[in-house]
């Protein structure tokens, strides 16, 4: 009688994910994106792919670093195959940058829209194409109808969609599985060679649906993501730099 009981609130568990947007990793294939301990955060311990995830970029400073950060995340979700699509009204990005992240440049499409609903409109007919890896649409506002547009499309595609909400002024409710905010922090130089070191962030997780929002510092290293020890003050001033 336990067993069954349990048996029907995981599966009616596993329905309720799927309906908000979450797909049930199947046994032994859930892929670890290289988050570390953030994955715990969330629904079964794995990065949802095949949802829309929201980053807020109120600041230059912040759309810079969260580039850096999502750079990181493709290289891994476009890992052997794969394109994704990068849509704005103002490309700030240099292509030759997503090297670093060990992400192919030239398997990185860029599509320059006139106006935020160009951008949208575009987002959600990329969100469609099962071919894509990802796709990264650059808005200041969205609402919460055009979000449940682009969360739609993914749910037949399996794409993985991000909103970088950038020069944010009023933040709105949406669909978004997840909403995020990385900040910069000093980068991390190694064996005290010069140069601008390895580029770390703050990330916070502000929002998950049936997750644990939190807060986490990670790096970006010749490996992938790694957790960032919390002693900064063990690295001479001299040699953190603004990253």
């Amino acid at each position: 009688m336990e067993n069954s009981r349990a048996s029907l609130i995981s599966r009616l568990q596993g329905d309720i994910l799927r309906w908000q947007g979450f797909q049930t990793p199947v046994a032994g294939k859930a892929k670890s994106i290289g988050l570390g301990p953030l994955e715990l955060a969330f629904p079964n311990g794995v990065f949802p792919t095949g949802s829309i995830h929201e980053m807020l970029c109120p600041t230059a400073e912040h759309t810079a670093s969260t580039a850096g950060f999502l750079s990181g995340l493709l290289a891994t979700l476009m890992a052997g195959k794969g394109v994704c699509l990068w849509i704005s009204t103002s490309r700030k990005l240099f292509p030759t940058s997503l090297n670093g992240y060990e992400v192919e440049a030239d398997r990185v499409i860029f599509v320059d829209a006139r106006r935020e609903l160009d951008v949208l409109w575009a987002a959600e007919e990329a969100l469609k194409c099962e071919g894509l890896a990802a796709v990264v649409a650059e808005v200041a506002e969205i609402s919460f109808a055009q979000s449940r547009r682009l969360q739609l499309a993914v749910e037949a595609s399996r794409v993985t969609g991000f909103i970088l909400r950038n020069n944010l002024k009023k933040l709105t409710p949406t669909v978004c599985v997840a909403r995020w905010q990385i900040k910069p922090l000093p980068s991390r130089q190694e064996d005290e060679l010069p140069g601008v070191g390895f580029p770390q962030w703050q990330v916070e997780l502000l929002r998950v649906r049936n997750g644990n929002p939190g807060t986490w510092k990670l790096e970006w290293t010749d490996t992938g993501f790694m957790p960032v020890e919390e002693n900064l003050a063990a690295y001479p001033e001299q040699h953190l730099n603004v990253g």
